[in-house]
């Protein structure tokens, strides 16, 4: 099921940048980091394979694809800013978010946001996913905006370099990443777990 839906998935991958190019390539990855799990590690090794036809620029595919992740990040950004801090002080409460849990994601921005931002844009899932708590503690925009096209473009260039390289093999890169996504979100869900249980311990002993 998982294979068919992947198979789809890089056909309309597939379809949408060789009809637009450059453009298409801005506005699959700008979907990819805006929360949406469109798989980069498809966008962008394909758009390195038609660089090796002689079709698309390596240094334009990475720069369009680095300007379409800042463009996504910016709306899952402007949502976390404007909706999201709100919404979880209100209702976090019901899923064990406290306004100390928010507080301390603030010193953490303050104090480490440039690295996060910039590491998370190089991890697989991380980076569909971290603009929205940057926007949530409203860490500074310019600064997020900087290391968020940084990371992007390494990213979008690595993966269209090495899509170049494989040449007609581009689609092999994705069950390699695929393994690399399994570990993150394993290590996502030990962390959830181990979150929950710390605050299910202080309830208890409240």
């Amino acid at each position: 099921m998982l294979g068919k839906w992947l198979a789809l998935l890089a056909g309309a991958v597939i379809a949408v940048i060789s009809r637009t190019g450059y453009l298409g390539i801005v506005l699959l990855m700008g979907i990819e980091s805006a929360c949406i799990p469109l798989p980069s590690e498809i966008i962008m090794p394909f758009s390195g394979y038609l660089v090796a036809q002689g079709q698309l620029s390596l240094g334009l595919v990475a720069l369009a694809g680095a300007v379409g992740c800042l463009l996504g990040s910016w709306l899952a950004y402007a949502i976390g800013a404007w909706g999201g801090r709100p919404l979880i002080e209100r209702y976090g409460k019901y899923v064990l978010i406290s306004r100390h849990d928010l507080d301390l994601a603030d010193r953490w921005f303050q104090r480490h946001g440039d690295i996060t931002i910039f590491v998370g844009r190089l991890l697989p899932v991380v980076r569909t996913f971290i603009a929205f708590p940057a926007g949530v503690v409203r860490m500074s925009a310019w600064r997020f905006s900087l290391y968020t096209f940084l990371g992007s473009l390494i990213w979008c260039w690595g993966l269209a370099w090495i899509g170049m390289k494989l040449g007609q093999h581009w689609d092999t890169l994705g069950v390699y990443f695929h393994r690399f996504d399994g570990l993150i979100v394993a290590g996502i869900v030990i962390a959830l777990g181990l979150y929950v249980w710390r605050h299910v311990r202080q309830l208890r002993r409240g």
